[in-house]
């Protein structure tokens, strides 16, 4: 089946603001994104979005998130032969470097740099290929924190392609569990870890909040991670609290600026403190203990 790529060039600040724009009018249906410089001398990038059907209701939608932006750029159109574009888009991208950790894709291998701890994504239908401001927060995070803290287990909450996961697992070497609610999310995750050699340590599961018998069996946990959007995170922050140990740690994000302190409210009434906040491209990472 043909695809239609719907497109627009901005600048690289506008292009951050639409991208971000678009994910959270299309969170429910997981539409592939894309952000690609074409000129970095004159400042152009493209935000694609990648649809095969109903092409006309989603170009409206969003025009309509970017209406909340004040940007009116027009939006373009691609009809698509099919392939593999998430694949295609992915290889645009260069490798993105947070803390230790640089996130790269098989084509920049030749990358990585001595002390590095290098984490290879190849594209998929799972998204998180650290050069959202989410997950680059969250990998500066999980070094602060758990490079100090230590924690002997872990949970990456909302996995996507694992990129947390096997950060976590190449940083400890300890066991830490990736769970998501898609299940070919967690098909990814698991390629991608044994892809990066911590096969052994991550264990994957398609799992739905914290209903899944597997929290109970791995749990309570010293570190947990969860990089999905706020409103949901604000709903589980009692589980939360049921599922961390004592003392233990909280790594939040996807969560816009302006969402920071509501996201944060919902956490002091179950008993965690704040300790710290990183903001990245609008959105901010923040550190919890219970």
């Amino acid at each position: 089946m043909s695809q239609t790529r719907l497109y627009l060039t901005v600048g690289r600040t506008d292009a951050d603001r639409a991208f971000a724009a678009f994910e959270l009018a299309f969170e429910e249906e997981g539409f592939p994104l894309a952000v690609r410089e074409l000129d970095e001398d004159r400042d152009i990038h493209e935000v694609s979005l990648y649809a095969d059907s109903e092409v006309e209701e989603i170009e409206e939608r969003m025009r309509q998130a970017l209406a909340g932006l004040s940007l009116d750029n027009k939006i373009e159109r691609e009809v698509l032969p099919d392939i593999d574009w998430v694949a295609l888009s992915l290889e645009g991208l260069k490798p993105v470097r947070a803390g230790r950790f640089v996130v790269h894709g098989s084509h920049d291998r030749q990358a990585r740099r001595a002390g590095e701890l290098a984490i290879e994504i190849e594209a998929g239908l799972a998204f998180g290929t650290g050069h959202h401001g989410t997950t680059s927060g969250c990998l500066e995070m999980i070094e602060m924190v758990a490079g100090r803290e230590r924690p002997r287990n872990a949970l990456d909450l909302g996995t996507g392609s694992a990129v947390l996961a096997i950060a976590l697992a190449k940083l400890l070497r300890i066991p830490v569990l990736a769970t998501d609610i898609d299940p070919i999310a967690t098909r990814v995750a698991s390629d991608n870890a044994r892809l990066n050699g911590v096969a052994a340590l991550v264990e994957t599961h398609t799992a739905p909040g914290f209903h899944h018998p597997i929290f109970a069996a791995r749990g309570p946990f010293e570190l947990i991670v969860a990089n999905i959007l706020a409103r949901p995170l604000m709903k589980l922050a009692p589980q939360m609290a049921r599922h961390l140990v004592p003392g233990g740690s909280l790594i939040l994000s996807g969560i816009l600026e302006r969402q920071r302190n509501a996201v944060l409210a919902a956490y002091v009434g179950q008993s965690f403190r704040h300790v710290s906040t990183l903001a990245r491209e609008g959105w901010v990472t923040l550190h919890l203990k219970r």
